[in-house]
């Protein structure tokens, strides 16, 4: 037992600099953002596009995509600026399904913002499936203390990040073809 909350709280206290890919801020040709905790994640990308780094904004994820694009409008994002693809389930699926919207946008780089926690996985998928886009990981920064994390169910997501970034390296180095998008999956 004793063993198990140590490698928990050693999993927390590193996450900072295992999980957690944040590059400098630059200028892009748009923000992706992914679905899952969707408020601070809306936060963040709205926060950059009000800074003027990216004229677009594209949300992905099934499930919330459109509580994000609304969340988006309501921090005063343009609604005519705001992309939706509701059909991914995952990250891996995130980045194959918006690939195709991101291509027929002719964006050659892009803001991408998840959760901290999450940003070395979906930057790595990304990167993964579109090496032409110059992509730069902006999360939504951690706003609890790592005592809070460790007692609510974010720890534990945390912890569980470490076992789905290693299946991701895992699977990224089996799957070299990416399986045929429908077209049609995005909507402004």
């Amino acid at each position: 037992m004793l063993t198990a909350i140590g490698l928990y709280g050693l999993a927390l206290v590193s996450a900072g600099s295992l999980l957690v890919v944040e590059d400098p801020p630059a200028q892009a040709d748009v923000i992706v953002v992914l679905g899952g905790d969707g408020p601070p994640r809306a936060a963040q990308a709205a926060k950059l596009w009000h800074e003027g780094r990216a004229p677009l904004v594209l949300v992905t994820g099934y499930g919330d995509c459109d509580f994000i694009r609304d969340m988006l409008v309501r921090l005063g994002v343009d609604s005519a600026v705001v992309s939706t693809e509701c059909l991914s389930l995952s990250t891996w699926e995130n980045a194959t399904f918006a690939q195709p919207i991101l291509t027929g946008m002719g964006a050659k780089s892009a803001i991408l913002v998840t959760s901290w926690f999450h940003s070395r996985r979906a930057v790595k998928r990304f990167r993964f499936v579109m090496p032409q886009i110059e992509w730069i990981s902006l999360p939504a920064q951690r706003t609890v203390p790592l005592w809070r994390l460790a007692i609510n169910g974010d720890g534990v997501q945390v912890f569980k990040e470490y076992a789905k970034a290693l299946l991701y390296d895992l699977r990224s180095s089996f799957v070299r073809d990416m399986p045929p998008v429908q077209a049609g999956l995005a909507s402004s």
